[in-house]
């Protein structure tokens, strides 16, 4: 069945000066400008194309890959602003609208957003919308703690930052999970922290503790080795330098210290470590 605002495999129908018509099933045939048609093309060939509306709001195939699809979040840039709403460049020819009752804020042309795409059932239009909450859900049924999942930080919280998770779930990723610098709108990867009563889902970036240590206390090893045996970074060294190091907060590394400490594998100094 055809998606209206994604990528469909569609088998051509027959062809015309303009392009090319594509078999769109209950709704009929659908133009492929000729500038999108692939050489030797021929009637019954498939061709993997993105649908969508185009200026008179007709159905139209493009071979060109938009920046999100419905159902998919991105970071876009804002374009303009009319009456209808803000337009934004989503790397079509024809603008992505959001409306203003979609907009969680007023939008400033120039300003780059995290958008939402989806399909408006009474039109069949694709529009965006900034108001995230209000599209995709924020209970889950299905994520496990622990599990690796990919983020979309989308807005500042005052305990953290909100993430887009695997394109289909909102979560909360608190400072005290944060040991690096994010930015709206950057794709990271994470992990289920928990899941509260409430099915909200709280993130963390850092791998589960044993895991974390383990491979961590691995890293610290081959650290040293590959400095003659010994390193300045002790449990007294900043958490920026640790974290540039090994992308972990202090906490995580002084536990991987003494990990490795118990098993009798460094030397703990005031001012650096040293293989045993």
């Amino acid at each position: 069945m055809l998606k209206i605002g994604q990528t469909n495999r569609l088998s051509v129908s027959h062809l015309a000066d303009v392009g090319v018509y594509l078999d769109g099933g209950r709704y009929g045939d659908i133009l492929l400008p000729r500038r999108y048609v692939p050489k030797s093309c021929q009637a019954a060939d498939e061709l993997e194309v993105f649908i969508y509306l185009d200026s008179e709001d007709r159905l139209i195939a493009t071979t060109e890959r938009p920046f999100v699809q419905v159902g998919e979040s991105a970071y876009l840039t804002a374009v303009d602003n009319s009456r209808h709403g803000a337009f934004f460049d989503w790397g079509l020819s024809k603008d992505l609208l959001v409306p203003y009752n979609e907009q969680e804020r007023p939008i400033e042309v120039g300003k780059s957003y995290v958008v939402h795409a989806f399909l408006d059932e009474r039109t069949e239009s694709i529009v965006g919308t900034t108001r995230l909450a209000q599209h995709l859900s924020e209970l889950s049924y299905y994520f496990k703690p622990g599990q690796l999942v990919d983020l979309l930080i989308y807005a500042r919280d005052p305990l953290g930052y909100r993430a887009v998770i695997n394109q289909t779930h909102l979560g909360l990723l608190y400072n005290s999970e944060v040991f690096q610098t994010l930015r709206i709108g950057e794709l990271v990867q994470g992990y289920i922290h928990q899941i509260r009563p409430d099915r909200k889902l709280d993130l963390t970036l850092r791998k589960p503790g044993v895991i974390v240590e383990d491979a961590l206390a691995q890293q610290i090893l081959a650290h040293l080795k590959q400095r003659g045996g010994s390193s300045p970074l002790t449990d007294k060294t900043p958490p920026e330098q640790i974290y540039a190091e090994f992308k972990v907060s202090k906490a995580h590394f002084k536990r991987a210290l003494g990990l490795l400490y118990k098993q009798k594998m460094i030397l703990l100094a005031p001012d650096k470590i040293t293989l045993v």
